[in-house]
């Protein structure tokens, strides 16, 4: 009787639903946040320094993880491919994170070091110079455009307030760090490091 009652009233029937869906929620994400395999770096997972904080922000911009991913699963064909599989604590610092989940590029978690600065370069000038058959798009502006020092000084000051762990020192020093370069300089400095700290280095 009580199960005909649940199937014939619709009000009584979403709030049931939504009750179901809102405790397995909790049960499934409050573990993680408290979780320190979640929230804490793993080895060698430092903030972004300015240079590579702007080129974050214009891979972000640019809409590069709608092509590329930046997680490796753990199966085989994959951490063969890519190398060893990504965990969390690789994107404490990341706001949003860029674990994605298309691929219309490779994936792009462990390419740090594996193309010269020069070939990267030449790739986002035109990607079919170095890759005939890439059907990426090409970003030669970003060769013309200078980061903005203020608003890299401005983004760490709030990345601190929001706990990253960056120094006063750092903070008033970033303007410095980015004076004068371009926002293709920020982006292959950040393709360059994506991967590279102490844990996946091969």
């Amino acid at each position: 009787m009580r199960h005909e009652t649940i199937e014939k009233s619709v009000n009584l029937m979403m709030v049931l639903i939504v009750l179901a869906v809102s405790v397995g929620g909790l049960i499934e994400i409050v573990p993680l946040m408290v979780s320190p395999e979640v929230t804490e770096p793993a080895e060698g997972i430092e903030p972004y320094p300015p240079l590579r904080l702007a080129g974050r922000d214009i891979y972000v911009r640019e809409g590069c993880y709608n092509c590329h991913s930046q997680m490796v699963r753990p199966f085989r064909s994959e951490t063969e491919r890519y190398g060893p599989y990504s965990i969390a604590g690789e994107s404490v610092y990341d706001r949003p994170f860029q674990f994605g989940s298309k691929r219309t590029g490779p994936d792009l978690a462990r390419v740090g070091g594996r193309y010269s600065d020069e070939w990267q370069y030449v790739h986002l000038m035109n990607p079919r110079d170095v890759v005939p058959e890439s059907n990426m798009p090409a970003y030669p502006w970003l060769a013309d455009r200078l980061v903005d020092p203020e608003l890299i000084t401005t983004k760490m000051r709030r990345l601190q307030m929001l706990g990253d762990p960056y120094t006063d020192e750092q903070i008033a020093n970033a303007a410095a760090e980015v004076e004068g370069r371009t926002e293709m300089d920020a982006l292959i400095a950040y393709l360059q490091e994506l991967g590279t700290n102490p844990r996946v280095r091969r």
